[in-house]
């Protein structure tokens, strides 16, 4: 199997180095990588062709999806990895996720460490407000993050697709820009029958955030905006109505957090323009696909993060699925 990498990257010189290094160590070697300049002026592109990579250049940055689309039209191979910047690979990650693969997944991803070692993450389930959680991040490593299964959505920090599953589901949703195109993606796949694998043998280093911030303004508001953009997108106006108090649970409770942060401000800009542009956006759905993602996404919620607070008070307000 031919696997193309596709790295975006706005101004990351020094980590998108370190990844390149993590790239060339593969025991499985990737046929190609490309590398989408967001407009950098710290020479990233110029140091990406040096090293062998094949480099598309942004005159602005245009954000994550329309980066990743970009290296998708350019793929050749067999399948597409997908990397953050700010990622380092171990030796046989590429290797374990295309025996996934050739087993049978559409998609597959591994476990993420943060910097101290933590969890950073292992895969993203959704719930009924339109908010989403990486399972596992946050919490320290151990046995119940070392079973291998399947799964519904798949962060695109560091992840592997057939490339037919682009063909099939179509690519990111560019207008989102960053943030939850993932699993506005992932959706799209539950709903056309492709599923993946969490193969936990496969390990990627995240620092996490590294262009924006976790907390940034710019974060904040585009994962409020994209919150509602999700809903306007992929629920059905049945859904809409029957979880009506479960979606305004979820956001507020959401925006309770940022304004701890001390972004109330972007918080409350991202939700206008998710609501200003909701008509506009909607789709029809598929309420069936849907209800399945959420519940099985619930289910998964509560078990790995019901202590967590903001979780807790969810699921005692809204219910549990």
């Amino acid at each position: 199997m031919t696997v193309s990498a596709v790295v975006p990257t706005w101004n990351g010189r020094v980590r998108l180095a370190r990844l390149l290094d993590t790239i060339r160590a593969q025991s499985h070697s990737f046929s190609e990588v490309l590398v989408i300049d967001n407009g950098s002026d710290d020479g990233s592109g110029e140091m990406a062709a040096a090293w062998g990579a094949r480099v598309v250049r942004f005159g602005e940055n245009r954000g994550f999806a329309p980066a990743v689309n970009a290296g998708i039209a350019g793929a050749a191979g067999d399948a597409v990895a997908i990397l953050n910047d700010d990622v380092e690979l171990d030796p046989d990650w590429l290797a374990r996720l295309v025996d996934a693969l050739e087993a049978g997944a559409w998609f597959a991803t591994g476990k993420l460490l943060g910097p101290s070692g933590l969890i950073d993450g292992t895969f993203d389930c959704l719930s009924r407000a339109g908010c989403a959680v990486r399972i596992g991040h946050g919490a320290a490593d151990g046995p119940e993050w070392g079973v291998r299964r399947e799964i519904q959505l798949c962060p695109m920090t560091a992840a592997l697709f057939r490339a037919e599953v682009f063909r099939r589901a179509g690519v990111l949703e560019a207008r989102f820009e960053s943030y939850l195109e993932d699993v506005e993606f992932g959706v799209r796949c539950a709903a056309a029958g492709l599923g993946g694998i969490y193969e936990p043998a496969a390990v990627a280093r995240h620092l996490g955030s590294a262009t924006l911030g976790r907390w940034s303004a710019r974060t904040v508001r585009l994962l409020s905006r994209n919150q509602v953009l999700l809903l306007a997108l992929h629920w059905p106006p049945p859904l809409l109505r029957r979880w009506w108090w479960q979606i305004a649970t979820g956001q507020l409770l959401w925006g309770l957090v940022a304004v701890r942060r001390g972004r109330a401000w972007a918080f409350c800009q991202g939700k206008w323009e998710g609501v200003s542009a909701f008509r506009r956006w909607r789709g029809a759905g598929d309420g069936a696909a849907l209800e399945a993602l959420v519940r099985t996404g619930e289910r998964s919620i509560a078990a790995a993060h019901g202590d967590d607070t903001y979780w807790k008070w969810y699921f005692r307000l809204a219910g549990e699925k």
